[in-house]
């Protein structure tokens, strides 16, 4: 401010010498007030300048002053570069926290006081079917019209979540989705959705779980105390009497085997995962497979005038086949589980075919084959689930306990190993379990176009 003045009497002094010298004291008064304009006129265009860069904000552009003005322009470009630090700092950290919640595995949408999308993730534009950039401020209710939610919205209490039915439900798949709204800010909100189908399905399967093996316990002991109750209280022949020990026998064998494959699953998720260090050769298991499903054939067939017509792999075939690595007990019961269940459900007169296809990358293919009734398409999802079962009396009479394909499904997740299942109604069903390469140990290489010459022979 002091060179402010000194510039300002310096220019007065100058006018007035001058105007002395010219023109005496009239002069020097004129000369005096002409310099006074002239210093203004000169100090205002310096202000100009720095108000025309001020209004343009170019920091490049900021005029090189000294003096008041140039010390002002100097703070006002130290403010807006300070400024703009702290604006490209806030923007970072807004696209940190943006990333942040594209990234997150939930659905984010946020919502102005009028309920219109601001912004939401990829995640919430799939599961609603948004269109990131073109629904910017269009209102949620009108892109989310389910009742339910429309319900929700309107009563303005938010202290829970609703679930509703997810864009690509189908009756075969069906989609969840649970909606959470947080109020926040000046009347904003918050929308937090995920896909709960997993979390259902779960819950759903935990319930029948309970309520299956209730049930499968339940109706054997129901059965035993009745004839236990009969047995003490009314006088029975020697004939009676051993019917009736006969189908006590009977139910206490179907609790202890529904109780025996119980404890096998709980075994199976509890252990860990088997090694590659115990090897068993494949013609081992698929002679005792063999075993036990004529054996069991034979058992359902007695009374039938006409038996299964079962076919194993040759033994060239099952000696080729090599080994597996594993726990053979494991092994054993998942490639038995699927042959008895084709043995079971198999009217007499069909037949089962049990193929081994050693495949070119080193892996194994084993097939179980039936001429059964078949399996609705809709059933075959849930095929694996614990005492989930077609048709239940079919499966008590054939002495099922609707664990035989959770067992499987179980070893062979254990073994890496997978099973696909195909069926048509009428005409049968096909099992296949496909072992990877590091699995399989075998003599000799078996080609596709040879496992198709054997098995026309």
């Amino acid at each position: 401010m002091a060179w402010r003045f000194f510039f300002f009497f310096s220019f007065q002094l100058a006018g007035l010498a001058v105007g002395w010298w010219q023109g005496g004291p009239w002069g020097a008064m004129l000369a005096a007030a002409l310099a006074a304009w002239v210093w203004f006129i000169w100090d205002l265009l310096r202000g100009a300048r720095v108000v025309a860069w001020l209004r343009e904000g170019d920091l490049a552009r900021a005029p090189n002053l000294r003096g008041l003005w140039g010390e002002a322009a100097d703070r006002a470009r130290r403010l807006l570069r300070q400024s703009q630090a702290e604006v490209a700092a806030s923007d970072a950290r807004l696209q940190e926290i943006l990333a942040a919640l594209q990234a997150t595995p939930n659905g984010v949408v946020l919502l102005d006081g009028e309920g219109r999308i601001e912004w939401c993730n990829h995640i919430a534009a799939s599961q609603f079917g948004f269109d990131a950039q073109r629904d910017v401020m269009q209102s949620i209710g009108n892109l989310v019209r389910d009742p339910d939610f429309s319900a929700y919205y309107s009563s303005q209490d938010f202290s829970h979540d609703v679930v509703l039915q997810g864009r690509d439900s189908t009756a075969s798949r069906p989609v969840r989705i649970s909606v959470h709204l947080h109020p926040y800010g000046d009347g904003r909100k918050l929308l937090l959705s995920r896909d709960v189908t997993a979390l259902e399905q779960a819950e759903a399967m935990r319930r029948d779980f309970v309520a299956n093996v209730s049930h499968e316990i339940r109706t054997p002991l129901t059965v035993l105390t009745g004839f236990v109750e009969t047995l003490q209280t009314l006088p029975l022949s020697t004939e009676e009497r051993s019917r009736y020990l006969g189908m006590m026998s009977q139910q206490a064998a179907r609790m202890q085997s529904v109780v025996q494959d119980l404890l096998t699953l709980s075994r199976l998720e509890g252990s860990p995962l088997p090694g590659i260090t115990e090897w068993t050769p494949v013609e081992v298991l698929l002679r005792r497979c063999e075993d036990e499903a004529r054996g069991l054939s034979a058992l359902l067939t007695q009374n039938q005038p006409r038996p299964h017509t079962i076919q194993f792999p040759s033994l060239e075939t099952m000696r080729a086949a090599g080994q597996l690595g594993g726990v053979p007990a494991e092994l054993q019961s998942a490639l038995s589980n699927l042959i008895g269940n084709a043995v079971r459900y198999t009217p007499a007169g069909g037949s089962i075919t049990v193929e081994w296809l050693t495949l070119e990358d080193g892996g194994a293919r084993f097939t179980v084959r039936d001429t059964g009734p078949g399996i609705e398409a809709v059933h075959l999802p849930r095929l694996t689930e614990r005492f989930y079962r077609v048709d239940r009396s079919r499966s008590r009479e054939t002495g099922g306990t609707g664990l035989g394909l959770a067992i499987v499904k179980h070893v062979l997740q254990r073994h890496s190993a997978s099973l696909d299942i195909s069926s048509t109604v009428g005409k049968g069903s096909v099992f296949s379990v496909t072992f990877p390469a590091g699995r399989v140990q075998s003599r000799r290489p078996v080609t596709v176009l040879e496992a198709g010459a054997v098995a026309q022979a």
